[in-house]
């Protein structure tokens, strides 16, 4: 019996992967994420351009700006329904209001059925407030408990203060670094580069230096102690406890009672507490005929830098670098760094820094909008990280 062929049937087939509307299936991956920037400010939005430009995608099309009230208004110009969404803020001086186009941008995403809503933040505000001081508060806790409830899934940020801060979130954080951008810099534009030596300005940043000391095969040096100050800038708790006066009666603790000639506790004393008192800057290592590289992971205030820079060159460095992920370069820092014994100050651009380019030409940037677009990439198509964290020591 001959076997009938439904012809039918095989219309139903088809060879191409076209679905509805006539897209493939290969355009509709390549479409599915946007990239938006979160800035107000021109000036800002520039490491977003790079950053598409490298995907080969165009930014997203959105207006964010202040009111004549000061209130952040943000207009999402096109469709975002089912897509994964990629903000870039970059941090500029006005620290809040960054963080509130931030904030507003994410809701509205959140709001508009974003699929997923990832935070593109290179440099991290409030990560110095990451810690308990006194009577403060950990607002870095704060922030990462805002940008979850405005709608962020997933944050790419890079070099965090302190890494324990990626405990803070409830959703993923990749924390990428920058010292293969910083270690290429030295190697490429640092003439006789192997006579150098890496400083490390604290100890607590003395991990950091290892590390790039190691990269390098180079040796390695730890700055401890402070430059002295005047009195009305020691007001940090280091002269506490107060001076102890002389009591009358017993030195024990009463029991709550309301009898007041009850019997206290046998006198109870606690240990006599030494006010804290670190020495003048000293040198660990020898810097004597070498180039000295202060590596950190961000340069704000520069007192310290250049306190470190004078010691270093009393002690016979004859050029200083200081290399740095974020350059924050806040109040006269360009105009101190311009005076000060200080050769060149080498950041990326996670933090826009032109106007102090402008003013103080030792300070030179390195591109990191390549790494930034490759975690995008990876990201959005489900592949893994651990290609960006190739060679990356864990205290690096």
């Amino acid at each position: 019996m001959p076997i009938r062929r439904f012809g039918g049937h095989r219309s139903l087939v088809s060879h191409s992967p076209k679905l509805s509307y006539g897209y493939s299936k290969m355009n509709i991956s390549k479409s599915g994420y946007r990239v938006f920037s979160a800035n107000s400010t021109t000036a800002c939005t520039e490491l977003a351009k790079r950053i598409t430009e490298r995907l080969g995608v165009e930014l997203g099309k959105s207006v964010v700006y202040q009111e004549a009230n000061r209130e952040t208004r943000v207009d999402v110009k096109e469709s975002v329904r089912g897509q994964d969404i990629f903000i870039i803020q970059t941090i500029p001086r006005d620290v809040n209001t960054a963080i509130m186009e931030l904030l507003v941008m994410a809701y509205a995403l959140k709001t508009s059925c974003a699929k997923n809503i990832i935070g593109v933040i290179p440099y991290f505000p409030y990560s110095k407030q990451c810690k308990m001081r006194k009577r403060g508060s950990i607002v870095c806790k704060l922030l990462a408990s805002m940008l979850a409830k405005a709608g962020l899934t997933h944050i790419i940020t890079m070099d965090l203060h302190q890494k324990e801060i990626q405990g803070f979130f409830s959703f993923p954080v990749d924390n990428l670094r920058a010292s293969p951008f910083l270690i290429q810099y030295i190697q490429e534009e640092i003439p006789d580069y192997r006579n150098a030596i890496i400083v490390a300005k604290t100890p607590s940043a003395a991990k950091r230096a290892q590390s790039y000391a190691e990269r390098l095969r180079l040796g390695l040096a730890v700055m401890h102690g402070e430059a002295h100050h005047s009195e009305s800038d020691m007001a940090d708790g280091r002269h506490s406890p107060p001076l102890s006066r002389t009591t009358t009666g017993h030195t024990g603790l009463e029991l709550p009672s309301g009898n007041r000639h009850h019997i206290p506790f046998p006198g109870i004393e606690l240990p006599i507490m030494m006010a804290k008192e670190k020495p003048p800057i000293t040198v660990v290592g020898d810097v004597g005929g070498r180039i000295a590289i202060i590596v950190d992971d961000m340069i704000d205030d520069v007192e310290d830098f250049v306190a470190a820079a004078e010691i270093l060159k009393e002690r016979g460095a004859y050029k200083i670098y200081i290399m740095a992920t974020h350059g924050l370069l806040s109040a006269d820092a360009p105009r101190l760094i311009e005076e000060s014994a200080i050769d060149e100050v080498v950041v990326t651009n996670t933090v826009p820094h032109e106007v102090q380019k402008l003013q103080c030409p030792k300070i030179k940037t390195v591109d990191v909008s390549m790494i930034l677009a490759e975690a995008i990439r990876r990201i959005h198509n489900g592949e893994s990280m651990a290609y960006l964290f190739r060679n990356i020591a864990v205290d690096d």
